[in-house]
C-alpha cells in the first residue's frame, strides 16, 4: 500500500468588503492575481463558503492565494493598481453626486431663509402681507426647486463622468489580463 501524502501549500490571505453588485468582479479581478475563495471559512452569501455578510449589506470575500506563487512581486504590483483603480472607480461614483447634493441643499437652505423671512413679515407687530406673500414665492419655489436641480446636475454629472468611468474598467481588464497571463 502506497500512501500519498498531501504536500504543504502556505498561503497569504486577503478580506475584500463590497457590495453585493460588485462580488463577482471583484471576485474575478482578484482570480486575475492568483486568489481563489477560501472555501474553508463558512460562507452567509447563499451558503457560498469564503463570502459572508455585515449588517449594512456588505459582503466579505475571504480569499487566499499560494505564498510561492511565481511572478508574486509583479502580480502584487498589478494587484495594487488594480486596486486603485478600484478606489478610483469609486470615488468618480461619488463625484455624480456631490456637487448636486452639494447645490440643492444649498438651494433648500436659501428657500427656507426666505420663508423665514416671510414668517417674521406677517408676525410682525404690524403684519407686511405683501411682503410676507413676495417672500414665500422665491421660499416655496426654494423647497420645490432643489430635487429637480438634483436630477439634473446629476445627469449631466452622470454624462460627465462615465467615460472616465470606462477607461478606468479597460484598465481594470488589462490588469486582469496581465496578471492572468502571468499565471498560465
Amino acid at each position: 500500500m502506497t500512501e500519498q501524502r498531501k504536500r504543504f501549500v502556505g498561503y497569504d490571505y486577503k478580506e475584500v468588503t463590497a457590495e453585493s453588485g460588485r462580488l463577482s468582479f471583484l471576485l474575478d479581478g482578484y482570480e486575475s492575481f492568483g486568489w481563489e475563495l477560501d472555501k474553508n471559512i463558512a460562507g452567509a452569501a447563499g451558503g457560498v463558503p469564503g463570502i459572508s455578510a455585515n449588517a449594512q449589506k456588505k459582503y466579505t470575500l475571504r480569499l487566499k492565494r499560494d505564498r510561492k506563487i511565481i511572478n508574486k512581486a509583479e502580480l502584487t504590483r498589478l494587484q495594487g493598481n488594480f486596486e486603485a483603480c478600484i478606489a478610483e472607480i469609486d470615488a468618480l461614483e461619488n463625484a455624480k453626486t456631490a456637487k448636486p447634493s452639494i447645490a440643492a441643499i444649498t438651494l433648500g437652505i436659501v428657500g427656507t431663509g426666505f420663508m423665514a423671512g416671510s414668517v417674521f413679515a406677517v408676525t410682525a407687530a404690524a403684519p407686511l402681507i405683501a411682503l410676507s406673500v413676495i417672500l414665500a414665492v422665491p421660499g416655496f419655489a426654494g423647497w420645490i426647486a432643489p430635487y429637480f436641480l438634483y436630477r439634473k446636475m446629476v445627469a449631466r454629472q452622470t454624462e460627465k463622468i462615465r467615460p472616465l468611468i470606462e477607461r478606468k474598467y479597460d484598465e481594470i481588464y488589462e490588469l486582469c489580463e496581465k496578471g492572468n497571463g502571468l499565471l498560465h
